[in-house]
């Protein structure tokens, strides 16, 4: 069945506005050729995220569209689009994604098919982070770095890590926005966030004791350091956009 016959409701799938600035796309070493791509979106399986979330939230805004939580290489390279989530601690993460063999798989995806990363799925996309000095996979030029002590409004020093809602100002316009309103609330679970090398990518700030980047967009990669999966209305929206977005 190809892939426009299961588009999500016509409501979920607008016309998409001008993207942000878009930039040279990094292709991976050892691409080679692959079978045409199926309708089928992969979530990343290396042992992190909130895998079934991540699926439940997508198979409820496109139940029509197949999903697959999947650690398998052949699964990744043959679906259409993939969702790389993330949680706990960058160092661990980049070891899982290399002990499960997938991260060929994940760079080939990320030269020319659509790719949400989520959480530490997004600090994953860059150099590297502060957390352990863990190397990342320099798909998008940046590092990761921890919130520096603050005080808030009232003179408390603020919680690290930032746990909870909070407003995300969109930086440009771009199809996952479409239908998402300026400044809405997400939910954030982290105690680093990526500073990108371009501010040409960034996609949307978040304030903590300071503007962060929380959100970027590079060609077919959008990245978010927030959960949709646990942002109501805000986060299915920005799935269902994911589901119907042709870059």
């Amino acid at each position: 069945m190809p892939w426009s016959s299961i588009r999500g409701p016509p409501e979920l799938c607008p016309a998409p506005k001008e993207r942000c600035s878009r930039r040279t796309r990094l292709l991976a070493a050892g691409a080679g050729s692959l079978a045409k791509a199926e309708p089928l979106i992969a979530i990343a399986d290396f042992g992190t995220g909130n895998l079934r979330s991540v699926q439940q939230a997508l198979m409820r805004v496109a139940p029509q569209v197949p999903t697959r939580v999947t650690s398998d290489p052949q699964v990744i390279d043959a679906a259409e689009r993939v969702v790389l989530p993330g949680q706990g601690a960058m160092p661990d993460c980049m070891r899982s994604l290399t002990a499960t063999g997938l991260e060929p798989a994940l760079r080939r995806a990320a030269a020319s098919r659509p790719v949400l990363a989520v959480c530490i799925g997004e600090q994953m996309l860059f150099d590297r982070s502060e957390e352990g000095e863990a190397a990342g996979l320099g798909l998008i030029a940046g590092r990761v770095v921890r919130f520096r002590a603050s005080l808030d409004e009232q003179g408390r020093r603020r919680k690290i890590p930032h746990m909870g809602w909070n407003r995300v100002r969109q930086t440009c316009s771009h199809p996952l926005w479409e239908g998402v309103a300026d400044d809405s609330y997400f939910y954030f679970v982290h105690s680093y966030y990526v500073q990108p090398a371009q501010q040409t990518v960034i996609a949307g700030e978040a304030d903590y004791g300071g503007i962060f980047t929380c959100a970027v967009a590079q060609d077919n990669i959008f990245a978010v350091q927030f959960h949709p999966e646990k942002s109501a209305a805000a986060g299915l929206k920005l799935y269902a956009n994911f589901v119907c977005w042709k870059p």
